[in-house]
């Protein structure tokens, strides 16, 4: 393997989780050889205080997700790229990264558009069974493509383009259940974990808190709720007003975001999601059986694609999101707890998904640089 020690990388990927996680997957896997990573990212997006967390120096650009139409808001969204993209070149010239990692999506854009400027090698990753518009675009020059769905490929004009996974953190191999229940406060039980992805989902909200006194005093559940910071407020009101002794009881895990998503994950026997790529990968690593709700405005339809695959495979169970109401979702979440043989089906084909080497054999890749 080429040596990595006091090399120098970009990592680029943000505005959502799906994007972020990835990166730091594999920016974690370089600091640890040796080499020395910055982020490049939007300061504004989360990206910028998990970089900071990690302790990474972080280069900022001014980009935004493009507009959809052409009005005076795509001119000056316009203006604001080349001007990431002219940033991205000054990183590149005073910084002299090997290479860069990218995990597409509009944040990545600006750099991937300086290294073709300046002639420095990138490799892209794309989490989704339908690639974003940046891969699609922009992949054909990288040095290699790295995938997590097969059915991607055909989108991806690139011959070196491998099928790896999702780079997942170092942490979902060796945290056990118990150890993640002990992080979390919680007991040894059957736990239900309702989330709506990094930017929370209303409908997964709405058709959950209505049922979660039955389910934590009939089933004996413990509930671990993410609700997504602008909903937070509005579940709790319901939540208190459904079940007012939630807080008391202390069945219920109720936040607007965990950081801790590793331990979340790890708790749980079931969980209730949209289908991002990267949350379904971290399902799988988890070993969890699920219930996927696909956000039905993603791009290219890459949430129901992917959760479409979930299914095909035996890993869990799909229901459109103009179809979640309460009572179907009662139904649901009934047929599995009630019946221990599907419950485990569905954990099985889950953990048959899983893929914990994908984060080595990108590292790999980009050491081959």
């Amino acid at each position: 393997m080429p040596e990595v020690s006091n090399s120098v990388y970009f990592v680029t990927g943000g505005g959502t989780g799906g994007h972020i996680y990835p990166a730091m997957a594999v920016a974690d896997a370089l600091k640890e050889q040796g080499a020395k990573v910055y982020y490049v990212g939007n300061k504004r997006n989360m990206e910028f205080r998990l970089a900071q967390e990690k302790g990474y120096k972080f280069l900022h650009v001014g980009v935004s997700g493009m507009p959809r139409k052409l009005n005076p808001k795509f001119f000056y969204w316009g203006i604001r790229l080349i001007r990431a993209i002219l940033y991205s070149i000054k990183y590149i010239k005073k910084y002299k990264p090997k290479a860069i990692f990218a995990t597409g999506g509009y944040v990545s854009a600006p750099m991937l558009f300086a290294c073709r400027i300046t002639k420095t090698p990138y490799m892209m990753h794309d989490c989704d069974a339908m690639p974003g518009l940046v891969t699609r675009r922009l992949s054909k020059r990288a040095k290699y493509v790295t995938l997590a769905f097969e059915k991607a490929k055909k989108y991806t004009p690139n011959k070196k383009t491998i099928i790896t996974g999702n780079p997942i953190r170092a942490e979902f191999k060796i945290l056990s259940k118990e150890e993640a229940l002990l992080k979390l406060g919680l007991e040894n039980k059957l736990t239900l974990t309702i989330m709506g992805g990094s930017q929370g989902a209303k409908t997964i909200n709405n058709a959950a808190v209505e049922i979660i006194k039955e389910f934590v005093q009939d089933y004996d559940l413990q509930i671990i709720f993410q609700t997504g910071k602008k909903n937070y407020d509005e579940t709790v009101e319901k939540l208190k007003y459904i079940y007012p002794a939630w807080e008391q009881e202390g069945k219920v895990l109720l936040k607007p975001y965990f950081d801790d998503m590793i331990s979340v994950l790890k708790a749980s026997d079931i969980v209730i999601s949209r289908a991002g790529s990267l949350s379904l990968s971290e399902i799988c690593a988890s070993g969890c059986a699920s219930i996927l709700v696909p956000y039905p405005y993603a791009a290219a339809n890459h949430q129901r694609i992917n959760a479409k695959y979930m299914l095909e495979n035996g890993a869990s169970v799909y229901i459109e999101d103009k179809d979640l109401e309460p009572n179907k979702l009662r139904e649901i979440l009934i047929s599995i707890i009630n019946n221990p043989v599907k419950m485990n089906y569905l954990k099985q084909n889950a953990s048959y998904l899983a893929k914990y080497d994908a984060t080595e054999k990108i590292v790999e890749c980009l050491n081959s640089i």
